[in-house]
């Protein structure tokens, strides 16, 4: 259709089992580490602040993603 758009969520950095390099900038209001791919926002339950993990998305939003640490 001429004139329609993709909503902006839409596009995704990330994808789910997709493993990247991470570093945990803050902390969430449930106290999941924060990261950011290309500005979308992961969580990484137990994560720390100036931690630089590898993560693998286990949960897709359409605004965020969560994700696990990778040993």
């Amino acid at each position: 259709m001429y004139g329609r758009r993709e909503p902006r969520y839409a596009r995704k950095p990330v994808s789910l089992g997709g493993e990247y390099d991470v570093e945990i900038t803050e902390v969430s209001r449930r106290g999941d580490g924060l990261a950011r791919v290309q500005g979308f926002v992961v969580f990484v339950p137990g994560a720390r602040p100036g931690q630089r993990i590898k993560v693998r998305v286990t949960k897709m939003g359409n605004r965020y993603a969560v994700a696990e640490m990778v040993r």
